[in-house]
């Protein structure tokens, strides 16, 4: 698919760095990898894992009743 070595990731790496900043590009590599995430769920057809604000997932497990 896509090929890339150390010295192109490397240029990658600088200039997200430059377009960014120092302070958005953590944001930005999470807001990534949580849209990542959600496609693949979707590709494969697995219910999301919603999590609340507290950390604790909202789903039922097996048995458990709320």
């Amino acid at each position: 698919m896509l090929n890339f070595s150390m010295p192109e990731l490397g240029v990658i790496l600088v200039i997200a760095l430059i377009v960014f900043g120092p302070g958005k590009l953590p944001e930005a590599g999470k807001a990534l990898g949580k849209g990542l995430s959600e496609l693949r769920q979707a590709v494969s057809g697995e219910p999301p894992n919603v999590i609340n604000i507290e950390g604790k997932s909202t789903e039922n497990k097996p048995g458990e009743t709320k």
